[in-house]
């Protein structure tokens, strides 16, 4: 009879279902041990107890790292508007004063250039008036982005009292005068002539085809010389024209109309 044989505790081999079961949970503490970001320390914190002051000072340290983190996403976002390279036309015609039948860039005409491709990448502009006493002005643009970040810039003058202005009218004559000025400013934008804007449209909406097939139907009806009527109204074809320059297009027209007949 062969002596029993007795094998010890510690080399027993446990069932492979309970190494696999121990070998997970320990890669799961090892990829939480590595995630070092402020959201995953402060989530080991709160599990192991940390007191109030330390979590404030974890709680100080996410916030940080969330500006930064939002800073990078501006400076991202802005950089891919500076690339869509946008153009301020000067659409709008000075009707008095010594600049008359000039062109100049007014707020809608920046506005209108600008939002589309702002908020195609998270970005926006606001304004505020930062100080509004009765001999001064001052306007601040802010712009955002989406994850937080924003910056802003401040301009002020004097109420503009221009002949004809009543004191509200003064006091609105500046405001729009500043919140242009800033928000070109924190842009990094500058009006272009009108003249020298090669046939585009500066960033302005331009006609719908409706609106365009209209315009050939009148230049067809009155016998207008197209070539001539398109270097009239500066642009390469009736499709490029601003849609701010439509109803002008149309009066031309019908005068044209009215003195064949």
């Amino acid at each position: 009879m062969e002596p029993e044989v007795i094998t010890p505790a510690a080399t027993i081999t446990k069932p492979k279902t309970a190494r696999k079961a121990s070998n997970g949970a320990l890669a799961h503490v090892e990829a939480t041990a590595m995630d070092t970001s402020p959201p995953a320390v402060i989530s080991r914190a709160l599990a192991q107890g940390v007191p109030i002051a330390d979590l404030k000072e974890l709680m100080a340290m996410q916030e940080r790292w969330e500006a930064i983190q939002a800073r990078k996403s501006y400076n991202v976002a802005f950089a891919a508007f500076k690339a869509e390279a946008i153009k301020v036309a000067k659409g709008t015609q000075i009707k008095d004063g010594p600049l008359k039948g000039k062109f100049h860039a007014n707020l809608f005409d920046v506005v209108v250039a600008s939002t589309g491709p702002l908020a195609a990448h998270g970005l926006s502009a606001s304004w505020k008036l930062t100080k509004d006493d009765p001999a001064w002005m001052e306007v601040t643009c802010t712009l955002s982005h989406i994850d937080g970040h924003s910056e802003s810039v401040s301009m002020g003058g004097a109420p503009d009292t221009g002949p004809g202005r009543n004191a509200i009218q003064a006091r609105g004559s500046t405001k729009s005068y500043l919140e242009r000025y800033t928000l070109m400013g924190i842009l990094g934008l500058a009006a272009s002539d009108k003249e020298d804007d090669d046939g585009g449209s500066g960033g302005l909406p331009l006609v719908t085809a409706d609106q365009a097939a209209t315009l050939q139907a009148l230049i067809d009806d009155v016998g207008a010389d197209k070539a001539k009527f398109l270097r009239y109204l500066k642009v390469p074809s009736l499709d490029r024209l601003p849609v701010q320059a439509y109803g002008d297009a149309v009066a031309a027209l019908e005068s044209k109309r009215k003195a064949v007949k």
